[in-house]
């Protein structure tokens, strides 16, 4: 680790994961009951969740390194990540989106460190340049120690993709390599994405922030004050016994609002760093195709028995074992699993929540 990461971060930085995801675009790997966060989707060795924890503990101690997850998935964190603290797995008795998740670890924080600044990064993304990404967080808890600013990570776009959300930024930098937002905007259609990258004021939007625990709860107050509320009338029965059921009570009364659009976008004190470090949100098989290893035809497959015969730019995940061949296809999404099979053509891919949703409206939760 570099001086600078090691000068900035220090015992008040904490990290939480966010795990609560469903995974719905990479059915049918990814099910209710096992979504892609504990799956090894791109064929490593270790699981999403795993390769996001061994990120943050080359930074922080893992008692600093906070779980929040759905409480039908805190056996398989504590399976996959043994060295994290019991204490450290946040349940969530119901899924609510992004801001209770934020409020829940924030106002937990606080109790525990009130100078405490935090980390929030998802639990499935998939970043390569893992020292340069160190250094981008590095780079915002300092300037996030001496401002009130919530920061938030962009990544230089590449091509149009319609499945990110985009950050506007001004030109101008407040200080080097970090920038004031001007506009976010949800997963905009092929137009807007192409005028956005052509314009080059904006970023893809990669769901990681950093702030000081104190700013945050500030936010919560201004922006989401029924939430606030909530929490802070109960925040002394944070980190005791009493916490399973005060969380358990405050839950359903919350809005179902991602911090992004409950937050972000209403503060006038949001910034961001435009970075690249080989970051992908895997959130789609395509995705993960543009990750994976690949033939000469441009295959990408993961399975011990796929054979590919006359096909290309496809993507094939079979299980072990499982014997898979595949011809004349080109630019399809091919998965097998042991109940349900998959044939999708990969322009196709960001229909695949809609598919899901057709499968359960006409046969149900099984295959979910």
């Amino acid at each position: 680790m570099n001086a600078f990461i090691r000068q900035h971060i220090n015992k008040h930085t904490y990290v939480a994961i966010m795990a609560g995801g469903i995974g719905s675009r990479f059915w049918p790997v990814s099910r209710t009951n096992y979504p892609k966060q504990f799956l090894d989707i791109l064929g490593t060795g270790r699981t999403l969740i795993q390769q996001t924890m061994d990120r943050f503990r080359n930074i922080v101690p893992v008692e600093n390194i906070y779980v929040v997850t759905s409480d039908d998935y805190v056996g398989l964190v504590q399976e996959q990540l043994p060295e994290i603290p019991a204490a450290n797995i946040l349940a969530e008795p119901y899924r609510k989106n992004t801001a209770p998740c934020v409020a829940y670890i924030s106002f937990k924080l606080q109790q525990l460190d009130p100078e405490a600044s935090l980390i929030v990064a998802p639990a499935d993304h998939l970043i390569l340049e893992q020292e340069n990404f160190l250094g981008v967080c590095a780079k915002a808890l300092s300037f996030v120690a001496s401002l009130n600013a919530l920061v938030t990570i962009g990544i230089q776009p590449s091509y149009p993709n319609t499945g990110y959300g985009y950050i506007q930024y001004e030109t101008m930098e407040v200080v080097p390599g970090i920038n004031k937002v001007k506009t976010f905007t949800e997963k905009p259609n092929k137009e807007l994405a192409q005028a956005f990258v052509a314009s080059g004021e904006f970023l893809w939007n990669a769901g990681i922030f950093v702030w000081q625990v104190s700013r945050i709860v500030d936010a919560f107050r201004k922006y989401l004050p029924e939430m606030y509320e909530l929490f802070a009338a109960d925040q002394d029965k944070l980190n005791t016994e009493a916490e399973a059921g005060v969380i358990e009570t405050i839950y359903p009364q919350c809005v179902n609002i991602s911090i992004d659009f409950g937050i972000m976008e209403k503060a006038d004190n949001v910034y961001v760093i435009p970075a690249a470090f080989g970051w992908s949100d895997l959130g789609t098989w395509n995705s993960a195709w543009d990750n994976m290893e690949k033939d000469y035809l441009e295959n990408a497959v993961v399975g011990d028995h796929v054979m590919v015969i006359d096909a290309q730019r496809c993507v094939v995940h079979a299980p072990e074992g499982k014997l898979v061949l595949l011809q004349g296809l080109d630019d399809f999404i091919v998965v097998d699993t042991k109940d349900v099979l998959l044939i999708c053509q990969k322009e196709k891919e960001q229909e695949i929540k809609e598919y899901v949703a057709e499968v359960k409206r006409n046969m149900g939760d099984g295959f979910l």
